[in-house]
């Protein structure tokens, strides 16, 4: 069986902590932010942390 390709557009992403934590950046910041309050902003600038069903599946996208 071949070797598994990294999916490139989620390595970029994501980041894998030392401990094996996947974190990503929240989506609905790239525009229109001038409609959106402070309190939004900030909370959209703060990283997430991702379930633990989830984030076997994105590893194994990663290898």
């Amino acid at each position: 069986m071949p070797k598994l390709k990294t999916h490139k557009g989620l390595k970029k992403r994501i980041k894998v902590g030392a401990r094996g934590k996947v974190t990503r950046s929240k989506p609905g910041k790239s525009h229109l932010m001038s409609g959106k309050s402070g309190r939004l902003k900030g909370q959209l600038r703060k990283k997430t942390g991702v379930s633990h069903a989830f984030s076997k599946i994105m590893k194994r996208a990663l290898n």
